[in-house]
């Protein structure tokens, strides 16, 4: 056994309680779906496509019925039409926003390519709220956990909508456990009547028992090629809600008094049922992945949130790599044990919607699929690699083999 084996034989030893929990987690929420199924005998003919209008589109219809239980709300969208997770903010931003009102984030600045969208530093793109008349507040986390107390401070008489964003994006904080939205949740409902709270749910999805809306959150958003598309859904993504706030989007996505009624789908609708189906599975062997890499990294004196003893709240790990050439061989390892693109040689870029040069691994089936084992990170100090996904875990540990000996090849890390 060569040195890079040992290591990974010895993290795993180490990890076997967390790999329990995740294959626990895993269990439960099958179940949960598969209950859901079966209650609305889901067959054949639900994965039959449509054209057109889309009226009356059976697998449509029944699929959003199932996420909506999946979610404990109302009512759901999730469409092949939402292009992105990204997308399906800013569908849900402006479905919920009038011109005049305020919109507050309770955690802090959101991910770099929602800025855009809001209309503020170096995104500030025609189109965006700011242009439509939209105002936007932000409140930092105080010790990795949202303020309350600040963010109260911070509403005003124009504030509308509260968002909260579950995971870390490009932020060096915990990302938040759906119970952690509880009492931001309680404070905005009891004291602020009409108010709505959205959780942008990316990379969070059935990664804990219950989601964000099981504890108060009006609308979960995000995209069907991260969690929940169990590496199968093509494209698309959800908003999960009150019947009233889904309807406020979909009017956006189609048209005012047409909203869910409308939109048909010419492919069949059957990755997206597989692809639910499958998620937890899909999720358990993401997180699996993520905890060795945090092991691994740790063993070798580098910091990674979280670690591999805390709870996780998504499938995101984070390592602080200290230099540039160990993000680049990080990624460039991990670039060369993938299924797909294995020959090519990530190198950092001017990514379209981020500050930053950013250097990414994503030799993905389905592309930008971040439930797929992907890698990428900003080209600024403290030089943090971004990990996400993993369909197997198998393939996960072979994928942190080769990036251990990228960095190993390249001097950038000792054994």
């Amino acid at each position: 056994m060569d040195r890079v084996e040992k290591m990974i034989a010895e993290a795993e030893e180490a990890l076997k309680p967390q790999f329990a929990e995740a294959d626990r987690i895993e269990e439960l929420r099958t179940r949960q779906i598969l209950d859901l199924f079966r209650e609305n005998q889901v067959s054949y003919r639900h994965f039959a496509p449509s054209s057109g209008y889309g009226y009356d589109d059976v697998g449509r219809d029944t699929l959003e019925r199932i996420w909506a239980g999946v979610f404990h709300t109302e009512a759901a969208l999730m469409r092949p039409q939402i292009a992105s997770g990204t997308a399906a903010l800013s569908l849900t931003l402006f479905g919920l926003t009038r011109p005049g009102e305020r919109i507050l984030s309770a955690t802090g600045m959101p991910y770099d390519t929602l800025l855009g969208v809001i209309g503020i530093g170096k995104q500030n793109h025609g189109g965006s709220l700011r242009e439509m008349g939209v105002g936007f507040d932000c409140v930092e986390l105080k010790d990795g956990k949202i303020d309350l107390e600040a963010v109260e401070a911070a509403m005003t008489p124009k504030t509308t909508l509260v968002i909260a964003q579950r995971s870390r994006g490009y932020a060096w904080r915990p990302s938040l456990m759906p119970e952690e939205f509880e009492p931001l949740a309680d404070m905005i409902h009891r004291r602020h009547p009409g108010v709505l709270l959205m959780v942008d749910n990316c990379y969070g999805e059935f990664v804990r028992e219950k989601e964000p809306a099981y504890y108060g959150a009006d609308v979960c958003v995000g995209s069907l090629i991260k969690n929940p598309g169990g590496g199968i859904a093509p494209t698309g993504g959800y908003v999960a809600g009150s019947t009233a706030a889904v309807d406020r989007v979909a009017w956006r996505l189609t048209a005012p008094g047409l909203g869910r009624e409308l939109g048909s789908y010419a492919a069949s609708y059957r990755p997206y049922y597989q692809g639910l189906f499958m998620a937890p599975h899909t999720v358990a062997q993401a997180l699996k992945t993520a905890l060795l890499a945090s092991k691994l990294f740790e063993n070798l004196g580098m910091e990674a949130s979280p670690t591999s003893s805390e709870p996780r709240a998504d499938i995101i790990q984070a390592i602080k790599m200290q230099t540039g050439e160990r993000l680049v061989a990080f990624c460039q390892g991990l670039q060369s044990a993938s299924p797909v693109d294995s020959m090519a040689m990530p190198e950092p870029w001017d990514m379209p919607g981020y500050d930053d040069p950013v250097v990414m691994a994503a030799g993905t089936f389905v592309a930008g699929a971040s439930i797929e084992l992907s890698a990428d990170g900003p080209m600024r100090p403290p030089y943090t690699a971004y990990m996400q996904g993993g369909l197997t875990y198998a393939h996960g540990r072979i994928a942190m083999a080769e990036a251990l000996k990228r960095m190993l090849e390249n001097g950038s890390v000792q054994l």
